[in-house]
């Protein structure tokens, strides 16, 4: 028999145990008190048949849940391995039926046909990510198979189509496929084409970035050209006397126009800053301009003027494109002060450490860069755009050596922005301390 003082209270072996009911076990840290302090048995007992009913509801909800009830989420390791698979499926088919379509033309037709798929689909396997990276491939095989197999008006609508989704899809007013950035990059863009306003620096960061895709707009341009022409699927764009071919003057107009929006914000911002060095940044992008329009005139001139005369001229102005663009990025963009930073660091900062903070980084990423930057002035060389796959390979190293350039650019420009908010804060600390001497000057007087 347990006295009116005492309870029974489960214990950690699934026995019974008497604990006092003043004993600290039947009451939270903190809380109030479970059982009355009070000396009369039925108030205890009631108290007691309480603790055990609750318990004994909590078993019988615990045992009586149904299975069906519990949800069971797959492991993310499993969702990821199980996603890999599809994408090696699709990646596995896709070849499959291409390389079979491409197979069953002619060899004459093949080479010629290869360039026409290479011409729709080239930028937007360039500039596309995550869900579009399997949509693009797979217009492109549809487009292969349709056409291998004589159906040539499907095989023409594909491209079409694509294009227009894109399109659509950049311009979709509803808040899905991540609207605020949508409408944001449309307003940046805005903004390179009119630079009516001061230049931020999302502004002249995607302009610079839209240089190094001015192929891609070349080819979006041919593209759409021969879709109003109703040329898709055919070999027109080959011949001399084709509307979309390569003798149009919209190719050269199409390939500077970058520059030229990069151009203009250079001139912005010597008006808004007075700063000379704006002024120098403008002649870099204006290098460009020769490189385009001199490559361009082997259409409009006779072989042997071209040979003798207008070739060497784009030579050199290819290799002083280069060259100034080169010391640009190492000197001006990067920062790097005549390569010191290669040997010693100022005041690096903790990316600097994670991520590039070692000298053969920057040894690779100068050598690397001085490379791609004189095989991108191919790129921008017109006469050059039929040999496509050494065009596609000099475009997958030129999105590269941009890469790299994004993350010592960024660097660069919030080390500036960290400089000049220490510069701030000292001034401020130091008008302070003024202060705080002359009230106390005054104080003393």
């Amino acid at each position: 028999m347990l006295d009116n003082s005492s309870t029974l209270s489960p214990s950690m072996f699934g026995g019974l145990i008497s604990v006092s009911s003043n004993s600290p076990h039947l009451r939270k840290s903190g809380s109030r008190l479970l059982v009355s302090d009070l000396a009369t048995g039925e108030q205890g007992n009631s108290a007691e048949e309480d603790i055990w009913h609750s318990i004994e509801s909590n078993k019988m909800k615990s045992v009586g849940t149904p299975l069906s009830s519990v949800v069971i989420t797959p492991s993310p390791v499993l969702l990821w391995r199980f996603k890999v698979l599809l994408f090696l499926i699709w990646g596995f088919s896709c070849c499959k039926f291409g390389w079979d379509a491409v197979m069953r033309m002619s060899a004459d037709l093949r080479d010629l046909f290869l360039y026409e798929a290479f011409l729709y689909y080239n930028p937007l396997l360039l500039v596309c990510a995550t869900w579009m990276t399997i949509i693009v491939p797979t217009s492109m095989t549809a487009y292969l198979y349709l056409y291998s197999n004589g159906e040539v008006l499907l095989a023409a609508s594909q491209p079409v189509f694509l294009y227009a989704a894109v399109a659509m899809l950049l311009i979709f007013p509803f808040d899905i496929f991540h609207l605020s950035s949508r409408y944001f990059l449309l307003r940046t863009l805005w903004r390179i084409v009119f630079p009516l306003q001061a230049i931020m620096f999302a502004d002249f960061f995607l302009a610079d970035i839209l240089t190094s895709m001015s192929k891609v707009f070349s080819d979006l341009e041919r593209s759409v050209c021969r879709m109003i022409h109703h040329q898709v699927a055919t070999i027109a764009w080959f011949e001399a006397d084709s509307v979309c071919g390569s003798h149009s003057v919209a190719i050269p107009i199409v390939l500077v126009l970058p520059y030229i929006f990069r151009l203009f914000q250079c001139l912005r911002q010597y008006k808004d800053t007075r700063e000379r060095t704006t002024l120098l940044n403008a002649l870099k992008y204006s290098t460009a301009v020769p490189v385009i329009f001199l490559s361009a005139l082997k259409y409009h001139v006779i072989p042997d003027k071209w040979l003798n005369v207008y070739r060497p001229l784009w030579l050199l102005s290819s290799v002083l494109n280069s060259l100034y663009s080169f010391y640009w990025d190492v000197n001006r963009d990067w920062d790097l002060s005549c390569f010191t930073r290669i040997f010693k660091f100022s005041k690096p900062s903790f990316l600097s450490h994670a991520l590039y903070g070692r000298k053969w980084v920057f040894l690779w990423v100068i050598g690397s860069n001085l490379i791609l930057r004189c095989t991108w002035t191919y790129k921008l060389s017109a006469h050059l755009r039929h040999n496509y796959l050494t065009v596609f390979t000099i475009t997958v190293l030129e999105m590269l050596r941009r890469f790299q350039w994004v993350f010592f650019r960024v660097e660069n420009e919030w080390n500036k922005i960290n400089s000049k908010s220490n510069i701030q804060l000292s001034m401020t600390d130091t008008s302070n301390e003024e202060d705080k001497l002359l009230s106390s000057n005054d104080h003393n007087v």
